[in-house]
């Protein structure tokens, strides 16, 4: 088989044929070359194998070696390991044990900066030196006990706050108007209780960690003491402050005005104030027109001469007309004169009364719409948020509350109207009584 692919190679390898060799001989004597020439290679083979050999035997031994090594390492870590475990538990427990009391102390003083971190972002003193709480936040969010650097810096952060409490300071600050404006101006800080600029209140907002103007200022008996107090460079100068820090100002904005509070009435509220003003106006006009026929009257009383301006000159005039001298017949002549004069006067107390009547009606009704939407409310989104209720009920109150401030001014000007149209007709009734004796005495 060997000769066989000797041959067979010799054939590819040769560019000669197989007419070319002489004899069988030389034919031998190549294939003995070959075999001579493979065993040579064969040996060079075998020899770079056993070199190979031993070169990958001592790389086995030196690896095993090295494995012994490191489990030998290995062990002895896993012993100095579990002894360090053994000793770190150890001095843990120490540690718990001799910082027991540091550890109130943290508590303590995690609290304190938490408490004064919630101080100093709503502080007015906050917007005259801002990033103050900076350093309570590495306080409050640490798990270590607090260093000395810190205990000491809560303690300046404190004391600091303590201290501008008891100052009255001028300071450049930018300050947002209720428009949302901005502009450089001086700021006064009255402790940490009320900042003032350009004869104003501000507050302070901690969001944006600026002084916003207050977007509805306090009485002017409040507002009076601003610009005085602005221009004193030295003496004692009166101004009113808010002494919980902004709450009572911003319970201020919160406040509604006469006119918001009108607005919470709603369509009916607006009708009672209508039809108010209709009846105060006319009632007005009926007063006036009652106290001048009132000064035409007595005018007419002291005058011989019958006028035809005023009620009793006209009821005069009717009896110088009449040419009867029958008693009877003359006082049917007054009668009917009386009778005329007396529906002006008394004209529009009727109307005046019906709406003394109809305004608390239309609070009533008022009340009812306001209590139906409060029930409405309540039905789609619960008790649990009082807001949602609060415009139904301000309806209720605010349309029962104008009603009667509507009806009982009618009231009492009704009941003055028809007193002094009252009187005017008995002064009619007089003076026709005087003109009847008087025809009955000639």
């Amino acid at each position: 088989m060997r000769l066989a692919l000797y041959f067979f190679l010799l054939f590819l390898q040769s560019n000669n044929t197989w007419a070319e060799y002489q004899n069988l001989d030389q034919l031998l004597r190549d294939v003995k070359q070959s075999q001579s020439i493979e065993r040579k290679i064969n040996r060079a083979r075998e020899a770079q194998f056993l070199a190979e050999k031993k070169t990958q035997q001592q790389l086995l031994d030196a690896a095993k070696a090295q494995l012994s090594k490191q489990e030998k390492l290995s062990i002895q870590l896993k012993a100095h390991l579990q002894s360090n475990e053994e000793l770190l538990s150890k001095l843990e427990t120490q540690l718990k044990e001799s910082s027991g009391e540091l550890g109130e102390l943290f508590g303590v003083a995690r609290q304190a900066a938490g408490d004064l971190n919630v101080d100093l972002l709503s502080s007015l003193v906050s917007a005259q030196y801002p990033n103050r709480t900076e350093k309570l936040d590495s306080i409050i969010n640490s798990k270590a006990l607090p260093t000395i650097e810190q205990l000491e810096s809560l303690w300046f952060t404190l004391q600091h706050e303590m201290t501008e409490t008891g100052k009255v300071v001028r300071f450049k600050r930018t300050i947002e108007s209720a428009n949302g404006n901005r502009e450089e101006a001086e700021v006064i800080r009255i402790g940490a209780f009320n900042a003032l600029a350009q004869g104003k209140y501000l507050r302070y907002s901690p969001e944006t960690e600026m002084l916003v103007t207050l977007a509805r200022q306090p009485a002017s008996k409040y507002l009076d003491f601003v610009i005085p107090f602005s221009q004193a460079t030295s003496g004692q100068m009166p101004i009113a402050i808010d002494p919980t820090r902004g709450v009572l100002l911003s319970m201020l904005i919160q406040t509604p005005n006469t006119q918001e509070r009108i607005d919470q009435g709603g369509v009916i509220g607006y009708i009672i104030l209508v039809l108010g003003g209709l009846g105060f106006t006319y009632a007005l006009i009926r007063l006036i027109i009652l106290m001048l026929t009132e000064s035409k009257i007595q005018k007419q009383i002291n005058n011989p001469t019958a006028s035809n301006d005023n009620p009793l000159g006209r009821i005069l005039s009717a009896t110088e007309q009449s040419s009867t001298q029958d008693i009877e017949t003359l006082e049917l002549v007054l009668d009917e004169a009386i009778t005329r004069e007396v529906p002006a006067l008394e004209k529009g107390l009727s109307l005046i009364k019906l709406l003394a009547a109809v305004a608390p009606l239309l609070g009533l009704l008022g009340t009812v719409t306001g209590m139906i939407a409060t029930f409405q409310s309540i039905s789609l989104f619960g008790t649990g948020d009082p807001k949602l209720m609060a415009s139904g009920i301000s309806q209720a109150l605010v349309t029962t509350m104008l009603g009667l401030s509507v009806a009982m001014p009618l009231l009492f000007i009704h009941n003055l109207l028809a007193s002094r149209s009252r009187t005017l007709v008995q002064i009619l009734d007089e003076q026709s009584a005087g003109i009847m004796s008087r025809r009955a005495g000639k």
